[in-house]
């Protein structure tokens, strides 16, 4: 599910035998799910392959608002909302772990006079959110 990100414009190719349409469901309180619909090269649904579920929401913290996606093995939108608020608690977990994995290695970094800083955050993707698979 996640981008290629190995391609530069110059090399961009679009894979048309892996074509989904993107469908989303929300309950206008938390839960936001993205249904990934496999299609073929003319629109038409592709029974060969399963659709894909994508869990969505934003955690407030005292640092502020924290976007998160995580996938949902589902096979139906309705269990895909069943299962969105145990994705959210062990995308919870395995952010409170990455945070604490990042903390480690900050503590042991040697800091140099005039190195630049350790950079962008490991796993944020586009527009922030963090992609917890």
């Amino acid at each position: 599910m996640a981008a290629d990100t190995t391609q530069t414009p110059d090399s961009l190719t679009v894979d048309i035998n892996n074509l989904y349409r993107e469908e989303s469901f929300t309950d206008l309180r938390a839960a936001n799910i993205k249904r990934l619909t496999p299609v073929t090269q003319s629109g038409e649904i592709d029974p060969s392959r399963s659709a894909q579920y994508t869990g969505d929401t934003t955690l407030m913290t005292q640092m502020g608002p924290i976007p998160v996606q995580f996938p949902l093995a589902a096979q139906t939108l309705g269990e895909a909302f069943e299962l969105f608020p145990q994705g959210v608690k062990d995308a919870i977990e395995r952010l409170q772990e990455r945070a604490q994995e990042m903390a480690r290695q900050e503590e042991s970094r040697i800091v140099v006079p005039g190195t630049p800083s350790a950079g962008p955050v490991p796993g944020a993707g586009p527009g922030g959110k963090l992609i917890l698979d």
